[in-house]
């Protein structure tokens, strides 16, 4: 894997502001896929950046900005396609991780300056095959953010992939299922598509799949779904930043229904691209 290339604040980041950000893990990011400097659901990721920085640090992120800066990033680095991701934190002296280590300080976020930081990496997709997951019981905190916390994520799914699988479900009390490590999950069930009432976080693509559905007059509705419940299910598939992909097995075989996967990527094909 090539190293990445990381700017904060429209410059290269240098070693001690990494330090700090290795330390604390308060912030929050979004993570896109560019193609020849466009992105699918531009407005949706500069929304969510917007809103999650107003709930962390009591401040708006102006999107036009955020849009600079990733634009900056890709030119210092020479590519206009990437993977990239965009976390927003409180920039060293003044974050976090200076209260946390100290424990001394009274200043409080209100007001506080933010910085954000673009990592600039090689472009991903999902594997070109069905995926097998294994369920865990674990959900994460504060969920509808997406929040720097990952250990739970990053220690189950190295698990589910030491045990032969591509990603792990996480799975609520009694079996409720929610979402995977990096993505969330989606079923079919013969006439209409069912999103999981969980704690999860309401990613882009799913917004953007919903939207499309729905303009296609696709019924989707939003219901609790057990474990026991997948197998009834006539397709199961997972989607984040990198596209979709259907589920075949979730420690017991599941079905796939061949004609709603092309739906399902015919719908995500025309997603529109925003330019960056």
């Amino acid at each position: 894997m090539s190293t990445p290339y990381v700017e904060i604040d429209g410059r290269a980041a240098t070693a001690a502001e990494l330090h700090s950000r290795a330390l604390v893990n308060y912030g929050h990011f979004t993570t896109m896929q560019i193609r020849a400097g466009r992105v699918r659901g531009l407005e949706r990721h500069l929304a969510r950046l917007d809103t999650a920085t107003f709930e962390l640090f009591q401040r708006p992120l102006d999107g036009d900005h955020v849009r600079e800066l990733v634009r900056h990033a890709l030119d210092a680095h020479g590519t206009a396609d990437a993977s990239v991701r965009i976390d927003v934190f409180e920039p060293a002296g003044t974050d976090a991780a200076a209260r946390t280590m100290t424990d001394t300080s009274a200043q409080t976020t209100s007001g506080s300056a933010v910085s954000v930081m673009v990592t600039v990496r090689p472009p991903a997709d999902v594997p070109d095959r069905p995926l097998r997951l294994m369920w865990v019981p674990y959900l994460r905190p504060i969920a509808h953010i997406k929040h720097a916390g990952t250990f739970g994520q990053i220690y189950h799914g190295r698990a589910a992939e030491r045990a032969g699988y591509d990603d792990a479900l996480l799975t609520g009390p009694s079996g409720l299922v929610a979402e995977t490590t990096v993505a969330n999950i989606g079923f079919f069930d013969g006439s209409e598509v069912v999103w999981p009432k969980a704690p999860i976080l309401h990613g882009i693509t799913m917004q953007l799949l919903q939207a499309r559905f729905l303009a296609a007059r696709v019924a989707c509705r939003t219901e609790e779904v057990w474990l026991a419940d997948v197998p009834s299910f006539a397709t199961t598939f997972v989607i984040n930043s990198a596209g979709v992909s259907v589920v075949d097995h979730l420690e017991i075989d599941l079905p796939v229904d061949k004609e709603f996967l092309r739906l399902l990527t015919q719908t995500y094909d025309s997603v529109p691209w925003d330019q960056v």
